[in-house]
Order: structure tokens, then C-alpha cells, then sequence
């Protein structure tokens, strides 16, 4: 088929998924209530204006919150970072991570060490989370979360100082294989650093080391988790509240495994501690696990045709995932780097392990 067949197949799909659209906008909408309904319109969020981060402020950069919306009309907050005494357009990255986590752990961590280092940086909250919009609060969706890093760029690309042509993300833990969906959906990103990497369709669908477990084992645990899901949809409408799923088991059970022990060195000590962490607190809604399970995030992958870098620890629990992905993408643009003796939460913000020298070259050549 045709490029130009392709795109009219693509535009009569559209029109056939919304067949009254040539008659709203001609019979029943006026252009004054088309313009209202179609602007993009920030809300007016309430952000702090402390410095409530986990990490030291740097002295060697400008630091603003920001806004801006997404497709769906979720306005997000962020945190953006910028050298001082910088001259002309910028290369700018956007940071989001870990799934759980709020910018002002992990992911801020890394928008000001790539601030320090020349980059325009952002670091956001997800959609229904932390300082950003959207309710009800504390719901995950693959769809939703990988358009926040879309509309970042979107905002980024319009700022003056900020050359469009030159921009990445860094997706941490979860916020990885959704910064690789993103990648594979959007060409305005020039290169994407994955840390860490999680893939939360594929974890949440299959469970943890599915590796090791018979497909039959999987599609029956899966079925289990699909009924009491559901039952608990129907549980939450009757309540009228919806029902979290808790974030890092506290108190610590003395039989857990090393990994979730390293969770709860960051999230629930000073180290990581958070207010507004999800996984410091209460957790994600518990119905947000039913969308990863249908929506695979790393299918187009192979057709991602910018660099990307996938950074893991050797000794981190999460290490297949970004071993998949890499061997999921095809082409020759594509690097794996594997940190020596360093577990999954090393990579959240352990300065001696992160390799940000590293990420700097890859950014700097592919930017």
C-alpha cells in the first residue's frame, strides 16, 4: 500500500471512530464553542515553593517550577533545571522516574546533575500524581503516562532557549519502558537513557522472573489477577473511593527479598523519604495493574530508529528487562550498559554508581 493510501486509510479510520464529527462542528457547535473546547488550557496548580527535595540544591544552576498539558488535558508540574551564565539554545532532556516516585526524588536528582553539566532539564510528575493534575489521583496507565513524556516535549520545544532539535528523555525504573514507548511513538525525541529499567506491562502481566515460570503458570496467575481485580473494581464503585494498594511494605517483613529490602532503603528513609511518594505512602490505586496487562509497552521498540541507551545494574533484580528490550530492538542504535556491583535503587541515586559521565557522551553526541 501506497504512503498516500496509508494516510487515507489512517484518516477515514479516525472518521469512522468519531462518525459524528462533521455534524457537531456544523450543525450544533458554534467556532466560539469549538475554539473553548479545543484550547489547550493549563488548570492553576498549587505548588510549594520550599525546596523539598531529597537531594542538595546546586549552586551552578537556576532552578523554576513549570506547567504544562497534555493531550488529555492533565495539566503537570515540573521542576526545570539550567545552567547559570548559559549562552544561546540549549540541548534539553526530560527526566521521569521511578514508577512510584516524584520529582523530587530520583528523577530531580537527575535533571539538575545534567543541569550542572549544560543540559536544559526538566523532571515532572506523572499524571494523578504528586504536584501534577488529573483525578482520580494516584492511577498509573501506559497510554496516559507515556504521552506526559510527549507533552514535556511539547513544552520544551517551545521554550526560546531551548533548541527543538536537540532533545532526550531519561526514563528511571518504570518510567523506562515508557520513555521507550515513547521513543518508539515520538520523533521530536532525538536520543533516550533508560536506568534501571522496568517493564511494567510485562511485570504486572506475567509476575516477576517470568523466565523461570511455565507460560500455563503464567496465563492461570494471570486469570487470578484479572478476577480479583475486577471484583475490586466493583468493591471500590460501591464504597465510592478507590482502594491503594500500598507502597513498600513497612514494617519490613523479616523474610523479603533483598530487592524489596532495597526499596525500603530509599523510600521509606531519610535517604528517599518523600510526602507526595506514592511509594513511600499509600501506593498506586490497585485497580491501575488492569490496563499494563493488556498494553504491551515495548511492542514498537523495533521500530524505534533514534540512539537509546539501556543503563542497569549487574546485580539488580530488574536486569532482564533491559536485556529484552535490547535484544527487542533490531537496529544499530542501540547500547547496553551493565554497572558493575551496583543492585536496581543504586541507580536511583547513588553518585558513585550512577554512571553520569556516561550518559553526558551519549547525550552529547546524539543530541
Amino acid at each position: 500500500m501506497s504512503f498516500t493510501k496509508k494516510f487515507l486509510a489512517a484518516a477515514l479510520a479516525i472518521g469512522l471512530m468519531t462518525p459524528f464529527a462533521a455534524q457537531i462542528n456544523t450543525t450544533y457547535a458554534s467556532n466560539a464553542d469549538q475554539a473553548a473546547t479545543s484550547r489547550i488550557k493549563p488548570e492553576k496548580l498549587n505548588l510549594t515553593g520550599a525546596w523539598d527535595k531529597v537531594f542538595p540544591k546546586s549552586n551552578q544552576v537556576n532552578h523554576r517550577k513549570v506547567t504544562f498539558v497534555n493531550r488529555y488535558g492533565i495539566t503537570l508540574a515540573a521542576d526545570l533545571y539550567e545552567p547559570k551564565n548559559y549562552v544561546g539554545k540549549l540541548p534539553a532532556i526530560v527526566v521521569c522516574g521511578p514508577f512510584g516516585a516524584v520529582k523530587e526524588q530520583s528523577s530531580g536528582l537527575y535533571a539538575q546533575e545534567m543541569a550542572n553539566r549544560g543540559f536544559l532539564t526538566i523532571a515532572f510528575d506523572p499524571s494523578f500524581t504528586g504536584e501534577s493534575g488529573g483525578t482520580p489521583r494516584f492511577v498509573a496507565s501506559p497510554d496516559i503516562n507515556t504521552e506526559d513524556f510527549c507533552a514535556a516535549i511539547d513544552y520544551l520545544s517551545t521554550l526560546q532557549n531551548v533548541n527543538a532539535n536537540r532533545i532526550g528523555i531519561i526514563g528511571i525504573c518504570g518510567w523506562g519502558g515508557m520513555a521507550l514507548n515513547a521513543a518508539a511513538i515520538d520523533t521530536r525525541i532525538k536520543a533516550t537513557v533508560t536506568m534501571t529499567m522496568y517493564d511494567m506491562s510485562r511485570v504486572i502481566a506475567n509476575g516477576y522472573f517470568d523466565y523461570e515460570k511455565d507460560e500455563a503458570v503464567i496465563e492461570n496467575d494471570r486469570q487470578r489477577n484479572r478476577l480479583a481485580l475486577n471484583r475490586q473494581r466493583t468493591n471500590d464503585y460501591r464504597r465510592g473511593i478507590y482502594q491503594r494498594a500500598g507502597g513498600v511494605a513497612d514494617p519490613l517483613p523479616a523474610d523479603a527479598p533483598q530487592y524489596v529490602k532495597d526499596y525500603y532503603d530509599y523510600y521509606k528513609t531519610k535517604r528517599g523519604y518523600h510526602k507526595r511518594s506514592l511509594n513511600s505512602n499509600d501506593g498506586w490505586n490497585v485497580t491501575s495493574a488492569l490496563s499494563f496487562m493488556n498494553m504491551p509497552l515495548l511492542s514498537y521498540v523495533d521500530e524505534i530508529q533514534t540512539p537509546v541507551l539501556l543503563i542497569h545494574g549487574e546485580k539488580a533484580h530488574s536486569r532482564y528487562f533491559s536485556e529484552t528490550a535490547y535484544i527487542l530492538m533490531k537496529g544499530d542504535n542501540k547500547e547496553l550498559m551493565i554497572v558493575p556491583d551496583a543492585n536496581h535503587v543504586d541507580l536511583y541515586d547513588n553518585m558513585k554508581k550512577i554512571p553520569f559521565d556516561e550518559i553526558e557522551r551519549f547525550f552529547g553526541v546524539n543530541l
